[in-house]
């Protein structure tokens, strides 16, 4: 990025799959980031921790920031030699105001660039299963904004022409003056049985659609409670939506889930319940916190247990390379952790059937072990190295990591507590979690969803019973059984 230049970003549409490769690219180097209100939570997941994210977005309509003190900042900022991204919803130069912030710009001489965003007019009406243009039925499209009151003699948008106009309109903006607006294009000659929908909160997992006519999708709306954000499709592709509707028909679609695993594992997990269309509430009850060690020598083993995902990581962060686990067998006590050692270039020896302590030493039964190792969080259970020590091995036991409770704000022990499932994929987040919110108020709220019969055993310890318990021990495990389990 060019010190003391501004790049005015599309952020697209809502759903942070639509981010654009060059539009991450700026968002990480950037020095200042002016956003707007209705962007991708992730987008700003990416910035630098030094750098100056500053919100300048609109609410209800009104101003949060004034424009003027808007292009105040970026003057300043630019001639400060600062790289500023003018963060935007949608596209910035598709009812963003984008091209008269670059008009400023560059009559103060601060270099400009643009990088288009996916515009809501199109996303929302695919995500929704309707094309804005279909052979047969419009070859053409227009985007309008329906921010003004189609009522006032001084409205700049031809209502008249718009009319007459033969294809889709894509009205962005138009919740309040939706009656008026269809009530002024029939006047003005459209057919009043002409399909409509209204996509609102497009592209994201609660998104919502009502479908209609021109003569009744204002009374439609309101009987369904749908605000804003939202645009507005009229034309005959609208009629495409109940053939062509996909979001809606994806495994979990609409279905709320809380993650609870701690904050470097929750993402991928929280990324794979949303692909099936789930709405995720990220709330991990546990943070895993290093342990300071000296690492013995590993080659003095027969036997090295690894018994998580995070266990995998701590241990290379301590060793050098794979080549210092060459020497003993190498055990993981599931799949999860196994991949996690291959991503390493480490190939587990023993894997077993059942990820838990007793599954491994059934696997390791047949193994001849003088000397074992068994590297584990501090909260770690005692079923493997007690096992192998009854078995006449003498072993050693490495703590690499412990877990601590996280705090659940107001607002999201709300959100928790509000959902149709909440996941567990370890004892400790169950326990946290149970501490932040209650044990009275999980009964008979949300649905429990279990890792494995060792997390299963935590929540029965303290009063619960898991709704379902993943048959596979691992992420993916626990995702195909709230799938299965989604299925009426």
């Amino acid at each position: 990025m060019r010190s003391g230049t501004v790049y005015l970003v599309g952020a697209g549409p809502g759903d942070p799959g639509l981010l654009t490769a060059r539009a991450l690219e700026l968002l990480r180097g950037a020095d200042v980031i002016l956003h707007d209100r209705l962007i991708p939570a992730e987008a700003l997941a990416v910035v630098r921790d030094d750098a100056l994210v500053i919100d300048v977005g609109k609410v209800g309509g009104g101003e949060q920031v004034p424009q003027r003190d808007t292009n105040a900042l970026l003057v300043e900022h630019a001639r400060a030699g600062r790289s500023v991204v003018r963060l935007k919803g949608g596209d910035p130069f598709v009812f963003g105001r984008g091209g008269e912030e670059a008009q400023l710009l560059r009559g103060e001489g601060i270099p400009v660039e643009v990088v288009p965003g996916v515009t809501a007019g199109i996303a929302a009406s695919a995500y929704a299963g309707i094309p804005v243009t279909q052979r047969g039925m419009a070859s053409a499209v227009a985007f309008v904004t329906g921010h003004e009151d189609p009522a006032k003699e001084e409205s700049s948008v031809d209502w008249r022409a718009l009319a007459g106009f033969p294809g889709t309109l894509v009205l962005y903006m138009g919740m309040r003056g939706l009656a008026e607006i269809a009530r002024r294009l029939v006047a003005d000659g459209r057919p009043p049985d002409e399909p409509v929908a209204v996509v609102a909160r497009g592209t994201l997992p609660d998104q919502r659609v009502v479908t209609g006519t021109l003569a009744d999708i204002a009374t439609r709306v309101a009987e369904a409670g749908v605000g804003a954000p939202a645009v507005t499709i009229v034309g005959p592709v609208a009629s495409l939506r109940d053939e062509l509707a996909w979001l809606e028909r994806r495994p979990l679609a609409g279905m709320a889930v809380v993650v609870t695993r701690a904050r470097p594992q929750a993402s991928a997990l929280a990324a794979t319940l949303t692909e099936l269309g789930a709405r995720v509430t990220e709330a991990p009850a546990i943070a895993i916190h290093p342990v300071e060690v000296d690492l013995p020598d590993l080659a003095a083993y027969d036997l090295v247990c690894l018994t998580s995902v995070n266990g995998v990581d701590r241990l290379f962060e301590l060793v050098r390379d794979a080549r210092s686990l060459a020497g003993p067998v190498i055990a993981a006590i599931g799949p999860g952790t196994a991949q996690r050692l291959r991503d390493h270039g480490v190939v587990a020896d023993v894997v077993p059937a059942r990820a838990v302590g007793e599954g491994l030493l059934e696997a390791l039964a047949g193994l001849d072990v003088r000397r074992a190792l068994v590297l584990r969080a501090r909260e770690g259970r005692d079923v493997l190295p007690d096992g192998l020590r009854e078995r006449g091995a003498d072993v050693d036991v490495v703590t690499l990591y412990e877990t601590r409770s996280e705090p659940l704000d107001p607002a999201l022990r709300e959100a928790v507590l509000a959902a149709d499932w909440i996941t567990f994929t370890a004892g400790s987040a169950v326990r946290s979690l149970v501490a932040a919110t209650g044990a009275a108020a999980l009964r008979g709220g949300p649905r429990l969803a279990s890792i494995g019969p060792v997390t299963s055993g935590v929540l029965r310890e303290l009063g619960l019973e898991p709704d379902l318990e993943a048959r596979e021990h691992t992420p993916d495990g626990l995702v195909a059984a709230l799938v299965q389990g989604a299925r009426p």
